[in-house]
């Protein structure tokens, strides 16, 4: 069988090319300084993942990365500028030859939206406003009146570690007395009282409390977590 003289140059030119990437990323300093000036690494795509409440094009014009940019410039002061976002709590830049930036985002996510003058404004665990427009994004996040530290705190702590009992808050409460009233936003709906210091973990009991209700054909629609070692379920 003859050869094809073409389809064998492409191959060639292919494994040529694959062998002196890989050359260039176990080469010395020097090396990769010299391939800096090449038009074959420069920056031609940047790919933003983990980014859901920030729009990529923000985390890009913060990079601001021109036409002769190298995958091999320090990614330090692009990772600093787009760390400075106030939805960023980490960025990570890594490097896919030739000439592709792939940005890894850790976002500073919402946990609750906030009666203010202008509106519900996002905010997150610790109370800090998030620039997220709940008109553009899907922010279905439980409401506060106030920016309540410990509603907020337990917030935070529910998203982390029971996002199906996180979901389901649509609605929290200080109640006159101190205690936080949790709104479930269902039809018909159902409140879980808690003390002002209740935890994450202290929520999740009304989820066995909840299974057996389902069956026995009964329903609360009040979950009284405010005792030690007790569970009130209050039914119609």
């Amino acid at each position: 069988m003859t050869a094809n003289p073409a389809k064998w140059r492409s191959v060639a030119k292919r494994t040529t090319i694959s062998i002196g990437i890989l050359l260039l990323l176990s080469s010395p300093w020097t090396v990769k300084t010299a391939a800096r000036h090449l038009d074959f690494f420069h920056v031609r795509r940047v790919e933003i993942d983990g980014a859901r409440y920030i729009a990529p094009d923000q985390i890009v014009s913060r990079m601001r990365i021109d036409t002769t940019a190298s995958v091999f410039d320090d990614v330090g002061p692009l990772e600093q500028r787009v760390r400075e976002h106030p939805s960023v709590r980490d960025v990570h830049i890594e490097r896919k030859l030739p000439g592709t930036l792939i940005v890894r985002v850790t976002e500073n996510l919402p946990v609750a939206l906030v009666q203010a003058a202008a509106g519900l404004v996002p905010v997150d665990a610790s109370g800090k406003s998030l620039p997220i427009d709940p008109a553009t994004v899907d922010v279905d996040l439980p409401v506060l009146a106030t920016r309540d530290t410990a509603a907020l705190r337990v917030l935070g702590q529910l998203r982390q570690q029971a996002p199906a009992l996180f979901a389901r808050i649509g609605e929290v409460r200080r109640l006159s007395h101190g205690d936080l009233m949790f709104r479930l936003a269902e039809q018909p709906s159902r409140d879980i009282l808690a003390a002002a210091n209740v935890t994450a973990d202290r929520l999740t009991d009304i989820v066995p409390v909840e299974l057996d209700l389902n069956r026995r054909n009964l329903r609360a629609v009040e979950i009284d977590l405010r005792f030690r070692d007790q569970i009130i379920a209050r039914l119609p």
